[in-house]
C-alpha cells in the first residue's frame, strides 16, 4: 500500500507548525509544502520589529530549506496555487503543475481589505505610490525602503497591527499618526479604559491617535476624515481590514462562510479528504486571526493525522501587542466574558487590568502597562486554577508583583511554543533565553513574562 500523499496550501505560520507536528508525530505519509511566496515560511508577527529595526529580515525564518529538505518535506517556494480539482484530487499550479493528493489541507490565511478611502487606487488598479499595505515581508521591504525620518506618516487602523506598524515608524524618526473609526485603539480587544489608556501611552510617546473617524479621501498628500479634519502626509499605511483568503476552497465547492467551514478533526464539512487550519478555517462560526489558536490547530490535525483520537473544541485566543514602549495582553474575550469583573484602571502611570473570574477562576483578562503579572495570570487562564476570594484583587496590586511564584519544572509557561519552567530556568544566557523561548517558531514574545514570573535573571527580560 502506498503511503498517504498529503499536499498543505500556504507558507503561512499555521503550515510550518503543522510540518513540525507531523514531523515530531512519524507521520508515514509523503508531505508537499505549496508556498505561493519565493523565500522559506517567515514569522509575520516579527515583521513590525524588521521595520522598527530591532530585528534584522533573516531572523523571520521559521525553517530553512534545508530543514524541509532534511525531513523529506517537499517544499516549493513561489508555487501559487490557481485550482483544487476535487474530482481528481489534484491541486493544480498556476504554471500548470498537476499534484495529486489523498489529503488536502488549506492554510492560505487571510488577505487584506482595502478601506473605503477615495484616491487608494489609481486607474491602472495598482496603489497611490504614497500607500502602502503591510502584510507580507515584500511588503515591509517596500516601506522600509519608503521610510523618511522627519517626514509625516497615517497609519490607517488601530488595531495590533495598526499600533505595532506606527510604533516602528515613529521609532525610526517618521511623524507619526493613527487613524481608527472605531470609539478607541484595539477595540476588538480592549475595553474603553483600557483603549484610553494605550491611547495616552501613543501620546506619550510622540503619536497622535485619532479615534471615532474614518479616512475618507486621500488627495494631493491630505488624507481626508469624515469628521472634516484634513492630515498631511507623506505616506499612508493600511492596516484595517482584513478576511480569511477562502477563494481556493469557494472554486473547489467546499462550504464557506466567513471561513472554510471545519469539523471537530478541521476537516472540511463537505469533504472529509480536505482541512483548514488557521485564519482561513471557520469552526463552530468563529475564524481565529491570531497565531496562538492556528498553531493549536495545527497541533491537533498533526495528531489526527498521526492516528491519535483527538480533536478540536475550539481556541484559547491570547494577544499580544508588540511594539516598542507599549505593552498589552488580553486573553480570551475580556469585554464579553461571562463574569465577575476585577478592573484597576491608573491613567497617570499608564495601566488598566481588568480579570474576569468566573467560579472562582480567570477566564478572561487585558493587561495593560504593566505585564509583570502575565506569565501568571497565564499560567491560571490556562489550567483554570480556583482562586481565593482575596487572589483576583491581589492579582492586579502593582506590590504583587515583588514575589516570584514558584512552578515545577514540568508546568509550561510558554503555550505558544510548548516551553517548560524547567528549560527556562536552564538557560544561562540572554541568546539562550531567547532561543528557548521563540522555540520552533522565531516567537520570543514570552521572554519578559516568562522571565519575570520565574524570578530569573532580570536581563533576560529585555528581548
Amino acid at each position: 500500500m502506498s503511503a498517504e500523499r498529503l499536499v498543505i496550501v500556504g507558507g503561512g505560520m499555521a503550515a510550518v507548525r503543522l510540518c513540525e507536528e507531523l514531523v515530531a508525530g512519524s507521520y508515514d505519509g509523503s508531505v508537499t509544502l505549496l508556498c505561493d511566496e519565493d523565500h522559506p515560511p517567515y514569522n509575520r508577527i516579527l515583521l513590525s520589529a524588521v521595520l522598527e529595526g530591532t530585528q534584522p529580515a533573516d531572523a523571520l525564518t521559521l525553517r530553512s530549506e534545508q530543514w524541509f529538505a532534511d525531513r523529506g518535506i517537499d517544499l516549493r517556494l513561489g508555487a501559487r496555487v490557481l485550482e483544487v480539482d476535487r474530482e481528481r484530487n489534484e491541486v493544480m499550479l498556476v504554471d500548470g503543475t498537476r499534484l495529486p493528493y489523498d489529503r488536502l489541507v488549506l492554510a492560505t490565511g487571510a488577505i487584506p481589505t482595502l478601506p473605503p478611502i477615495r484616491g487608494l487606487v489609481r486607474l491602472d488598479g495598482s496603489l497611490h505610490p504614497d500607500v502602502h499595505a503591510f502584510r507580507s515581508l515584500a511588503d515591509c521591504r517596500r516601506l522600509d525602503v519608503a521610510v523618511k525620518p522627519g517626514q509625516r506618516a497615517i497609519v490607517v487602523g488601530g488595531g495590533l497591527l495598526g499600533l505595532q506598524v506606527a510604533r516602528a515608524l515613529s521609532v525610526r524618526g517618521m511623524l507619526t499618526e493613527v487613524v481608527e473609526g472605531a470609539d478607541h485603539v484595539l477595540h476588538s480587544q480592549l475595553g474603553e479604559a483600557g483603549g484610553r489608556v494605550l491611547a495616552r501611552d501613543l501620546r506619550r510617546l510622540g503619536t497622535e491617535v485619532y479615534t471615532g473617524a474614518r479616512a475618507v479621501r486621500l488627495r494631493d498628500n491630505v488624507l481626508v476624515l469624515d469628521n472634516g479634519h484634513s492630515l498631511e502626509t507623506d505616506l499612508v499605511v493600511l492596516t484595517a481590514g482584513g478576511r480569511p483568503s477562502t477563494a481556493l476552497a469557494r472554486r473547489a465547492g467546499l462550504m464557506v462562510r466567513r471561513g472554510v467551514v471545519v469539523d471537530a478533526h478541521l476537516a472540511s464539512v463537505t469533504d472529509d479528504r480536505v482541512h483548514a487550519i488557521g485564519d482561513c478555517a471557520e469552526h463552530r462560526g468563529r475564524t481565529t486571526g491570531f497565531v496562538p489558536p492556528a498553531w493549536e490547530q495545527a497541533s491537533v490535525l498533526a495528531r489526527h493525522l498521526c492516528g491519535e483520537d483527538v480533536s478540536y473544541d475550539g481556541s484559547r485566543n491570547v494577544a499580544r501587542l508588540r511594539a516598542t514602549g507599549l505593552d498589552v495582553a488580553v486573553l480570551g474575550d475580556p469585554e464579553r466574558a461571562v463574569g465577575e469583573i476585577v478592573e484597576m484602571t491608573n491613567p497617570i502611570v499608564g495601566s488598566h487590568r481588568r480579570l474576569v473570574v468566573q467560579g472562582g477562576r480567570v477566564v478572561a483578562a487585558a493587561l495593560v502597562g504593566d505585564l509583570s503579572r502575565v506569565g501568571l495570570v497565564t499560567q491560571l487562564y490556562d489550567r483554570g486554577t480556583v482562586l481565593g476570594v482575596d487572589e483576583p484583587g491581589q492579582l492586579l496590586m502593582p506590590e504583587a508583583a515583588a514575589a516570584p511564584v514558584t512552578l515545577p519544572d514540568e508546568a509550561e509557561v510558554c503555550a505558544c511554543a510548548g516551553v517548560t519552567a524547567g528549560q527556562i530556568r536552564a538557560c544561562s544566557s540572554l541568546e539562550a533565553c531567547r532561543e528557548t523561548t521563540r522555540a520552533t517558531t522565531g516567537c520570543g514574545g514570552c521572554t519578559q513574562a516568562v522571565c519575570e514570573l520565574l524570578g530569573v535573571q532580570p536581563e533576560l527580560a529585555t528581548s
